[in-house]
């Protein structure tokens, strides 16, 4: 059985076809992924179906949602224990203001950052800048 698949069988998601297949492309990204890249690499998946995947993966803890002050929202593939409807997306984004894409920054931002009694869910801090491969 295929990491992918296994992966969808213990978020408690159907493992089609089309979804192994989305989670597999997510998984070898470097950067976040908008709906827009998915249609245009899965000529053959409908807008409906892409967009529906994401939202089943997101809502099951597959991946997370970034919103990164573009017109679209991108994912990534968690890379913390997240589960369905509660993610620990406890980590910054970089978005470069060249080729703009976004990135997970893996060091976690501690719940320290906010004041004694609140209980912290998720963090959405994105970091603008330029990405090493633009620097160049």
């Amino acid at each position: 059985m295929k990491s992918s698949e296994n992966m969808l069988i213990q978020k408690g998601i159907r493992p089609t076809a089309m979804r192994m297949l989305i989670l597999e492309y997510l998984e070898k990204q470097l950067a976040a992924t908008g709906l827009s890249d998915l249609e245009r690499n899965f000529e053959r998946g409908d807008r409906i179906t892409l967009y529906r995947t994401l939202k089943t993966f997101e809502e099951k803890g597959v991946v997370h949602k970034i919103i990164d002050g573009s017109e679209e929202a991108k994912y990534a593939v968690c890379f913390e224990d997240c589960y369905e409807h509660h993610h620990h997306d406890m980590h910054a984004h970089f978005k470069c203001k060249i080729c703009h894409e976004t990135f997970c920054l893996r060091n976690s931002i501690r719940q320290s950052v906010v004041p004694a009694g609140f209980s912290v869910d998720e963090i959405s801090l994105v970091a603008y800048g330029v990405c090493p491969r633009c620097k160049k």
